[in-house]
């Protein structure tokens, strides 16, 4: 027995663990897969000589969280690596927009696309640096964010809070035509975006834009030197050194739950592991409710609202070995750790209306990583590794694109679909396809397999629509909580508040969760709290 069994070694579940374990928890992490990371980790998958990143490559969330900055993982080998630039949005002309390490040369960049937009962008980040700590404070930290929100609006004020808040809330369509005159400002807001579900019409697309774009300007976009998986070494050696424990190739059946409380669970192989405090799961919310915990034990109301859960969109992501740098027309590009191609603000929306009504885009908005610009250890020198992934839709109806694709995603279709890509990126690096040694293409269904939390490659949780963030994430009536109807069990995953993003928020407040209810005073109202939370809406 132990205090806690953590389901799930994935960031948020590591971050989770580590918090317990520094509060001097017993803890046991119990991972499906042969090795922990969950949508963090790395190989030589594309190329034996080159590294790859499996799923998630850059790491500007992780470098910004204050959960993160606090485990100190430099003190267990990681380190982070920037590459000069941070992120380029190339245009067919040839122009370029590049947000660098240093504002005024992001500013100066933008200028030369617009007349005033380097101000603009200046104007933006000022804004940042006037709330931007306060702000990381309130979306990674407990919902609802009471004293950073109020360090937040007595900066601003009643009229200055009234403002931010509607250019958070406002479509990032929209924000970039009040804000610039020229199309580089809006496309690097509208392509940090985009790494979510949102379309440039939806509303708060403004917020994941700027946030990320902010955390870019103030941290950069670093990856860990070796790859992604260095990231997750770090957090196990930090729990290990700790006394906490993770066991690969530990699928979990169920959560057992006894006397009305999670007590711990029952692995795929039969055995029960007793958890005497609390059991925190690392998956996602589908596979939690109705999966890990039988409806018996959950309120009516929830089998309701999970029906109603929304996966974000599918993944599919191509990974090459280089014989050299990609030649892109634009040399600004060559200086980025990432890059965004789409050839405009009509494009991007464009590209998200195929994908709303299922169809497969026949012009995809590509997010392109350059590993070896940012980390020369990931290939041979004077190469290149390199990523990209666009979006699909979780349920195919048709293809804008010429190759007939239905979804099943065999072997034609995935080719068709790299191929489709690649072209792409020749339109702005004429040769590149000469410089492909090998490729490895992950298909949506790939996703799933490697990650069973990454639902045909949805990499957030769930959608990052307004209508599941908050409190009504993962559903209405968690109150963007990770308590779960079940006392002594939390919801760690990106499922819960804040979402998706390697920032180990979600992990780290629901150990904080049960830290709480395991005091004095939180053994008296855990009770109650679950019941106000789970049964009053909808019993």
């Amino acid at each position: 027995m132990s205090d806690t069994v953590v389901i799930g070694s994935g960031p948020n579940g590591l971050v989770a663990a580590n918090v317990l374990a520094d509060a001097g928890w017993s803890v046991d992490v119990l991972e499906a897969q042969p090795e922990p990371g969950g949508g963090v980790r790395s190989d030589r998958g594309a190329h034996p000589d080159y590294v790859s990143d499996v799923c998630s490559a850059f790491y500007p969330m992780g470098v910004a969280s204050p959960v993160m900055r606090a485990l100190e993982l430099d003190r267990y080998g990681l380190r982070w690596r920037h590459a000069p630039a941070v992120l380029a949005h190339p245009l067919p002309d040839g122009r370029c927009a590049v947000l660098e390490r240093d504002v005024h040369r992001t500013a100066e960049s933008l200028e030369e696309l617009g007349a005033g937009d380097g101000e603009a962008w200046t104007r933006l980040y000022r804004r940042w640096e006037h709330i931007g700590d306060d702000l990381l404070a309130a979306l990674f930290g407990p919902f609802p964010p009471l004293r950073a929100g109020a360090a937040i609006a007595a900066r601003l004020r009643p009229a200055g809070m009234l403002r931010m808040l509607r250019f958070l809330l406002s479509p990032v369509r929209r924000a970039g035509e009040e804000e610039f005159s020229g199309p580089g400002g809006p496309l690097l807001l509208a392509g940090a975006a985009l790494h979510t579900d949102l379309s440039p019409e939806a509303a708060g697309g403004t917020a994941f834009g700027w946030l990320l774009a902010m955390i870019g300007q103030q941290y950069g976009w670093p990856v860990p030197e070796g790859g992604g998986g260095e990231l997750t070494r770090a957090l196990v050696r930090r729990l290990e050194a700790r006394g906490g424990r993770v066991h690969c190739g530990t699928p979990v059946a169920s959560v057992v739950v006894a006397g009305g409380r999670a007590a711990g669970v029952r692995t795929a192989s039969g055995e029960t592991v007793r958890a005497d405090r609390a059991v925190l799961a690392d998956v996602a919310a589908p596979a939690l409710y109705g999966g890990l915990v039988g409806w018996e034990h959950l309120p009516p109301s929830l089998r309701a609202d999970m029906r109603r859960f929304q996966w974000d969109l599918a993944t599919f992501k191509v990974d090459w070995a280089l014989s050299g740098p990609i030649p892109w027309s634009s040399p600004g590009v060559a200086r980025a750790g990432t890059v965004h191609l789409a050839s405009g603000m009509d494009a991007l929306t464009g590209c998200c209306a195929e994908l709303a009504t299922g169809r497969v885009p026949g012009e995809p908005f590509i997010l392109l990583g350059q590993m070896s610009t940012a980390d020369p250890t990931r290939s041979p020198a004077g190469t290149e590794s390199v990523w990209a992934y666009t979006h699909v839709p979780q349920r195919v109806t048709g293809d804008a694109g010429p190759d007939g694709i239905t979804g099943v995603w065999d072997e034609r279709e995935s080719t068709a679909m790299a191929d489709r890509l690649e072209r792409l990126i020749e339109r702005y690096a004429p040769g590149f396809r000469d410089r492909v040694i090998d490729r490895r293409v992950i298909a949506p269904p790939a996703f799933q397999l490697h990650n069973a939390n990454l639902r045909n490659g949805a990499l957030n949780g769930g959608t990052s629509a307004l209508h599941q963030q908050l409190v009504f994430r993962p559903v209405p009536g968690a109150l963007g909580r990770p308590e779960t109807p079940v006392p002594g069990l939390y919801l760690a995953s990106a499922s819960a508040h804040p979402g998706g993003g390697v920032h180990g928020a979600c992990g780290a407040n629901a150990a904080r969760a049960a830290l709480r209810a395991n005091g004095p005073l939180g053994r008296l109202v855990q009770p109650s709290l679950t019941a106000l939370r789970h049964g009053i809406s909808g019993t």
